[in-house]
């Protein structure tokens, strides 16, 4: 299958630096598409895939999984037959299980539009931006917990990376611009995290009516009380239990978190709030997106 979109390595002096502190990479990074979007080496075998993925009008958004670390699992859980077989099913491409999967396909991604298929509008996407600087929290757990990341410096470091681009799917404002630029398409629906916690039974009843689905009052409040942070983060399907299992997450850390929003401040020292205040005012310059709790 072929690939319109250049990938290209990161430079080799940046991949260095970023591979001493995301210690779970083992192929280093690339550079996708005009805009340059960080991926690993592991995306150009599944580039293709996922561009060429067939569209159904009953999908909704679209997913990828980094099979990373998969033979160094298979030694180190050699011993334990039943984790091998659950590792097996666990890693297989998930792009071929997508293709392969019943009507309809509920598939979830940390691309950006660009990079899927040319044709994903012709199913629903729902996307949801977040406040960057919570956004920033969040992935520093992310890498911290999971062992293909495998992210080992402090937040400020971290920081550094995230608004410089060299962030796995940086750079984080083209992501949001692309699904932006597209909010008024009849089958992309754009949402606000913070909206979400502002008001969740709102933010739900839009996903119905985009979905072209009706619950009654009752029915709503039973999915909000599920989507609630204090089930939600319980739910073993969510929290990603099986990769504990499988030795893919250091076993002390969450995949789900507080969820909360303004966590940020707790990170920010004064100068981070001006880098921040002054990278958000550059990146939206251009744009008429504004996140609504900072208006």
């Amino acid at each position: 299958m072929e690939y319109p979109l250049e990938i290209r390595d990161v430079e080799p002096e940046t991949n260095e630096a970023m591979m001493k502190l995301f210690t779970g990479e083992r192929g280093g990074f690339v550079r996708v598409g005009p805009k340059g979007y960080v991926l690993t080496q592991g995306f150009r075998d599944m580039a293709a895939e996922i561009y060429n993925l067939e569209v159904r009008p009953s999908d909704v958004s679209t997913m990828i999984f980094h099979p990373k670390l998969v033979a160094e699992l298979e030694e180190r859980l050699k011993d334990d037959e039943v984790k091998l077989k659950q590792l097996g099913a666990f890693s297989q491409s998930i792009v071929r299980k997508v293709a392969a999967a019943p009507s309809p396909r509920f598939i979830k991604t940390h691309l950006p539009l660009s990079l899927l298929s040319p044709k994903v509008l012709d199913a629903k996407v729902v996307y949801v931006a977040r406040d960057p600087r919570d956004a920033a929290v969040s992935f520093y757990y992310l890498c911290r917990s999971v062992r293909t990341m495998g992210f080992d410096g402090d937040f400020k470091t971290f920081w550094h990376y995230f608004i410089n681009d060299l962030h796995y799917w940086t750079p984080f404002f083209e992501h949001l611009k692309e699904a932006w630029e597209k909010r008024h398409d009849p089958n992309l629906l754009f949402l606000f995290y913070e909206d979400l916690k502002k008001d969740l039974s709102h933010e739900v009843r839009k996903v119905c009516k985009f979905l072209g689905k009706e619950y009654t009052v009752d029915q709503i409040a039973v999915l909000c009380d599920h989507l609630d942070i204090k089930n939600f983060k319980y739910n073993a399907s969510v929290n990603n239990d099986i990769m504990k299992e499988l030795g893919m997450m250091y076993p002390k850390e969450e995949f789900v978190r507080k969820g909360k929003s303004g966590g940020w401040r707790d990170y920010f020292d004064e100068e981070m709030i001006a880098q921040a205040d002054k990278w958000m005012e550059d990146n939206l310059r251009d744009t008429d997106l504004r996140f609504p709790h900072l208006q």
